[in-house]
């Protein structure tokens, strides 16, 4: 079978294979945030409260966050074509499993099997398009597959929402099987194969920790994460403590559309600008949380905050996997399961705490609290200068 050519020799980004490979992204992201935007039908078919309901987007999150880093130890040494497309149909069994359903406890084990299904997928992602391009390439591609994050949120959440109130849930959830289904002829079809690591490679997971770089961009993701999941999970709650809950879907529109803007950025400067961009990140970031914490009073400053937040927000994946996976060397795989299994962990920890942020303080101390968490974000990448976050990637 013919494959695009990838070798160092090659000029272009293989776009076939690294938009296939964004399609993954994008199904991986949209499985998780799709109950989101049914969960009153959901819960009304299921015969549960919207509360239990909304334990779907909870269970698929644990079933990522447990089972990461295991099972990237155990399937490193697998080609990597066969690991994604048995992900991929991870995720076509799980939606259609979701799909069927009539039993609340059989609807959570589906959703589970979605989060493992993700665990294997974004732990392989990000390496699997760095090994389909040349060096000087790898941030680009990386950039390419992570747009697929911001079309599933700003794109995906919105169209299956509504199509899930014309047709029924279930109906959004089948189309996430087909999507699945047809993209494993995509994969098997257009996607180079690549092998996994050798048996002598490969270290204790513990022992990546040792390697120089990556306990700082863990940490980064962890906490970066944890700041934006803050505001992020309670935004409308934000909004509305300000009158202005009815223009939560455009506040989220402008974001999501910044976020596509900064994508295109970092993928255009991420090969040469690690470093800068990040720490221009952390500051768009923080910015914003500044003129929601004085200013959210005024709808043109709150606009004017979400687009400073997509800027800083929409490349951060893309950052951060590259920064891990330039840390980690030969054990990036191993890295990338870590960063994916503390990823998780924030989301779920950004929603606790801004729980309780809200129970003791009120709406307006989460972008307080985004600012907090953001200075030793700030400290720690301007610190992780000759490892982590370096414009110097390995010497090139």
């Amino acid at each position: 079978m013919t494959t695009t050519d990838t070798t160092p020799r090659a000029e272009s980004l293989p776009l076939p294979a690294l938009l296939a490979l964004t399609t993954a992204v994008f199904v991986t992201s949209l499985t998780e945030t799709l109950p989101a935007g049914l969960l009153p039908a959901m819960s009304g078919d299921l015969g549960v409260s919207e509360s239990a309901a909304g334990q779907a987007v909870t269970v698929y999150a644990v079933g990522t966050a447990l089972t990461a880093i295991p099972l990237s130890a155990a399937t490193a040494g697998w080609r990597r074509r066969r690991l994604l497309l048995t992900a991929m149909a991870g995720f076509a069994v799980a939606n259609t499993v979701t799909a069927l359903s009539a039993h609340y406890a059989l609807t959570m084990a589906a959703r589970f099997v979605a989060g493992v299904a993700a665990g294997l997928a974004w732990a392989l992602l990000a390496g699997y398009a760095r090994r389909l391009v040349p060096d000087r390439l790898q941030g680009r591609a990386v950039a390419v597959v992570m747009t697929g994050v911001p079309v599933a949120l700003s794109v995906g959440v919105p169209a299956g929402t509504y199509l899930g109130g014309a047709l029924g849930w279930r109906t959004a959830f089948a189309l996430m099987s087909v999507i699945a289904v047809v993209l494993l002829g995509w994969i098997a079809l257009l996607v180079p194969d690549r092998p996994g690591q050798e048996p002598g490679r490969r270290v204790p997971t513990a022992r990546v920790l040792a390697v120089p770089g990556v306990v700082p961009v863990l940490f980064v993701t962890l906490v970066f994460v944890l700041a934006h999941t803050v505001l992020y999970a309670y935004i409308a709650t934000f909004l509305d403590r300000f009158g202005l809950g009815g223009s939560t879907d455009l506040v989220l529109l402008v974001f999501g559309g910044a976020s596509l803007v900064s994508i295109w950025i970092v993928g255009a400067h991420i090969d040469r600008r690690l470093r800068a961009l990040t720490v221009a990140s952390t500051l768009l970031v923080g910015a914003a949380a500044a003129l929601l914490a004085g200013l959210a009073d005024s709808q043109a400053f709150v606009y004017v905050a979400a687009a400073l937040w997509g800027l800083g927000w929409g490349g951060a994946p893309t950052l951060l996997q590259t920064a891990v996976a330039d840390a980690g060397g030969e054990q990036a795989d191993a890295a990338q399961a870590m960063l994916v299994t503390l990823w998780n962990a924030a989301m779920a920890g950004g929603g606790a705490l801004g729980g309780v942020l809200l129970g003791l303080f009120g709406a307006t101390a989460f972008p307080w609290s985004v600012l907090v968490l953001l200075v030793p974000v700030f400290a720690v990448v301007l610190g992780a200068r000759a490892h982590g976050f370096s414009d110097r990637r390995g010497g090139k």
